[in-house]
C-alpha cells in the first residue's frame, strides 16, 4: 500500500527517536577520524609514490582540498537534519525515490564492502610474521586471503558485530581510545621515518613530476588517497545520535579531515625522503616498479627496517600491531556506518521494511547490523584481496559525494525558512566546486575501475521495479517485474560480452548498447509509473548523462588502459569538467519539493527530538 509523505515523514521521526542521543563532539570526531585512519595510510604512500613520484605529496593535499569542499557542503544539510543514515536519505527529500534509491544503492555497495577490505587488510599485514598457518598467497599478482585467512577475517567482523550490538555509547567510548592509538601511531611513525631523510629523491631520481602531471591527479583518485579520507561522513551516518548535532557536526567533519591530511602529507614526505631502492629491489627512479616491489606488502615497516637504526627497527613491529589495530578500528565503524545505510534504506522503503527495526534494549537498528555482517561478508569471497576491493569501493562511493552541493542548493529553494545552524557562505561557489570534486575523481580513477563501478550501480536499476516502485504505490507489483526482469537478463548480457567478462563487443558498440538499454529503462519506468513517479523519474536524468558520459571518455581519455587514448591529457580533463558543470545545474534545476520536504516545512524543523524531549514537550504544553 503506497504511503503519503506526511506519513512516511512521522514514521521516520518516531523510528528515529528511539536512536538514543549519546554522541558528543569529541566521539564524533573519533567516529570519523577513526573511520579514515584504518587500512589507506598503510598503503597509499607506496601507491602514491608508484603513480606519481614525489608529486604524490600534492596528490595529497589535492585530495584533502576536495573532501573538504564535498564536507561543507554535506555539513549544512546535516546540521539542519540531523538522520542516522543521513547519506542514503538526503537524496529522497531532494530528488525523490528514483534517484534516492541509485544513489543509495551505490553507497550501500561500498559501504558494506570496507568492512571486509579492512578485515582483509588486519590479516595480511598478521601474514608477514605469523608464517606457519599460511593466511596469504598470490593469484594474478595480486595478494590475496587463503581460505584459512578468510575464516580469520570473517571471525574479526564477527568482533565488529559484537561490539556494534553492544550500542552507540558502548562504540562510542570504545573506539575514542582505539582512535588515540590510532593517531599516535602515524605521527610516531613520519616523525621517525624523518631520521633517515634523504632529500635526493626529490630531485634527482626523475625529477619532483617524473611521471607527468596527469599522474598527479590519477593518483588523488587510484592509490588510495581519497579511499584513506573517506570516513569523514561517519560522522553525518551517526547525526541522528548526537547530543548536539548543530554544533558538533561540522566541527567534527571538517576537523577530521584536516588533521588526518596533515598527517597523511608528512608521512607521504618521510617515506619518499626515507626510500631506500635497493633494499626495495627497484632500480633509482623507476617509481612505477614500487608498486610490484620487495616494499608492497608492508610499506612502512620496510622502510623502518631499511634505516638500520636500531629504535626504528624496534618500533616496526609496534607498526605492524598498528596495521592490525587501525584497519580493525575501522572495519568497526564501517560496520556500524553501513548497518545506518541498511536501516535508512529501509526506512525508505529501498529494501525491505524490517531492516529498520530497533532493539529495545540497546537502541540499535538490530536487523540491519546482521544484514550488514552477512553481506559484507559475502563479498569476502570474489574480492579476497585489500587491493582488488579499494578501486571498486572508492568509484563507488565518490559517485555518491556529488549529492551534497546539490542537496543544499534544492534545500535552500525548497525550504528556505527551515533553521540551519551552519550556512555555508559562498555557496554560490562552493557548491560547483564540491560537485566538480566528486566528479573529477569520480573520473580519474581511470576506465579500469569504471567499468566495474558503474555496471554495478546500473544493474540494481532493476531492484527498484521490484522493492520501491511497488511498495510506494508507483506501480503495481507485476508491472515492476514485467520490466525489471527483461532488463536485468539483457543488461547482465551486454556487460558479459563487454570489457568485463567475454570482451567480444568493440567498446563503442558496448557502451552504445549500455546507454540505450538504461535510458530504456529509465523511460519505461517514467511511462507506467503514477505522476509522483514520473516526477521523480524526471529528476534522475542528469545522473544517467554524468555516469555515463565519463564512462566514455574515460575509454578514450589519458586514463585509459589503451596505450595511446586518442584524447590526452589535459584536454580530456576540461572536457570532463564541462560534463561535471552541466550535471550539475541540470541536478540543481532537477530538484523539487517532494511530499517529505513539505512535511517538514509544516513542522518548523528538521530536527529530531527524543522520546523524552518528547515527552517533556507534551508535559510542558499540559502544564502550561
Amino acid at each position: 500500500m503506497a504511503t503519503s509523505g506526511s506519513s512516511r515523514s512521522r514514521e521516520w521521526e518516531a523510528s528515529d527517536r528511539k536512536l538514543k542521543k549519546e554522541l558528543g563532539f569529541q566521539q564524533l570526531f573519533f567516529v570519523s577520524f577513526g573511520s579514515i585512519i584504518g587500512s589507506g595510510w598503510l598503503f597509499a604512500t607506496l601507491n602514491g609514490a608508484a603513480i606519481a613520484g614525489p608529486s604524490a605529496i600534492i596528490s595529497w593535499i589535492i585530495g584533502a582540498i576536495l573532501v573538504i569542499f564535498i564536507a561543507l557542503n554535506y555539513a549544512e544539510v546535516a546540521c539542519m537534519m540531523p538522520r542516522s543514515g543521513a547519506v542514503v536519505r538526503y537524496p529522497h527529500l531532494t530528488h525523490g525515490g528514483y534517484l534516492g534509491f541509485i544513489l543509495g544503492w551505490a553507497f550501500l555497495l561500498a559501504t558494506v564492502t570496507v568492512t571486509g577490505v579492512e578485515a582483509e587488510a588486519a590479516v595480511q599485514y598478521a601474514a608477514s610474521y605469523v608464517t606457519d598457518m599460511n593466511l596469504t598467497t598470490t593469484s594474478g599478482g595480486v595478494t590475496i586471503l587463503t581460505g584459512t585467512g578468510l575464516i580469520l577475517a570473517i571471525l574479526l567482523m564477527i568482533v565488529f558485530f559484537i561490539i556494534n550490538f553492544f550500542g552507540v555509547k558502548f562504540f562510542g567510548e570504545f573506539n575514542r581510545w582505539v582512535t588515540w592509538w590510532k593517531f599516535a601511531i602515524p605521527v610516531i611513525t613520519f616523525i621517525l621515518l624523518f631520521f633517515a631523510f634523504d632529500g635526493s629523491n626529490f630531485a634527482s631520481r626523475g625529477g619532483f613530476v617524473p611521471l607527468g602531471g596527469g599522474a598527479i591527479f590519477n593518483a588523488v583518485a587510484t592509490a588510495g588517497i581519497i579511499f584513506a579520507f573517506f570516513g569523514f561522513r561517519q560522522g553525518l551516518d551517526f547525526g541522528g545520535e548526537a547530543r548536539n548535532p548543530q554544533r558538533d557536526i561540522p566541527m567534527a567533519t571538517i576537523g577530521s579531515v584536516v588533521v588526518a591530511a596533515a598527517i597523511y602529507i608528512l608521512l607521504q614526505v618521510a617515506f619518499i625522503g626515507a626510500l631506500d631502492w635497493n633494499s626495495a629491489g627497484v632500480h633509482p627512479g623507476d617509481w612505477a616498479a614500487l608498486g610490484a616491489s620487495k616494499w608492497a606488502d608492508g610499506p612502512l615497516y620496510h622502510a623502518l627496517n631499511a634505516a638500520g637504526i636500531a629504535l626504528l627497527a624496534y618500533f616496526g613491529y609496534v607498526l605492524l600491531a598498528d596495521a592490525i589495530i587501525s584497519p580493525s578500528g575501522t572495519g568497526l565503524i564501517y560496520m556500524g556506518a553501513s548497518t545506518r545505510v541498511f536501516y535508512g534504506m529501509g526506512m525508505h522503503r529501498d529494501l525491505p521494511r524490517g531492516l529498520t527495526r530497533v532493539s529495545e534494549r540497546y537502541r540499535i537498528p538490530w536487523v540491519a547490523l546482521i544484514a550488514s555482517l552477512v553481506v559484507g561478508s559475502f563479498f569476502l569471497i570474489p574480492y579476497s584481496g585489500w587491493a582488488l576491493l579499494v578501486g571498486f569501493i572508492t568509484d563507488a562511493t565518490v559517485l555518491t559525494f556529488i549529492m551534497g552541493s546539490l542537496q543544499l542548493q534544492v534545500m535552500r529553494r525548497t525550504a528556505p525558512d527551515l533553521e540551519r545552524p551552519f550556512w555555508l557562505k559562498g555557496a554560490w561557489l562552493l557548491s560547483p566546486l564540491g560537485f566538480l570534486a566528486g566528479s573529477m575523481i569520480f573520473y580519474w580513477a581511470g576506465f579500469e575501475n569504471l567499468q566495474g563501478v558503474v555496471p554495478a550501480v546500473l544493474v540494481g536499476l532493476c531492484l527498484y521495479t521490484f522493492i520501491q516502485g511497488p511498495i510506494r504505490g508507483r506501480f503495481s507489483r507485476n508491472v515492476g517485474l514485467a520490466i525489471g526482469m527483461p532488463y536485468l537478463v539483457i543488461f547482465a548480457a551486454t556487460q558479459y560480452f563487454g570489457p568485463l567478462s567475454a570482451d567480444v563487443l568493440p567498446f563503442l558498440l558496448y557502451w552504445v548498447l549500455t546507454a540505450v538499454e538504461v535510458l530504456a529503462f529509465t523511460g519505461l519506468v517514467w511511462y507506467v509509473t503514477s505522476r509522483e513517479g514520473k516526477r521523480e523519474v524526471n529528476a534522475s536524468w542528469w545522473l544517467m548523462f554524468m555516469m555515463l558520459a565519463l564512462y566514455l571518455l574515460s575509454y578514450y581519455g589519458s586514463y585509459s588502459t589503451v596505450k595511446n587514448p586518442l584524447i590526452g591529457f589535459p584536454l580530456d580533463n576540461i572536457i570532463a569538467l564541462v560534463i561535471g558543470l552541466i550535471s550539475y545545474y541540470w541536478g540543481v534545476a532537477s530538484g523539487y519539493q517532494t511530499e517529505e520536504i513539505k512535511d517538514l516545512n509544516e513542522s518548523g524543523t528538521g530536527l529530531v527530538t527524543s522520546e523524552e524531549e518528547e515527552m517533556e514537550k507534551k508535559l510542558g504544553g499540559g502544564l502550561s
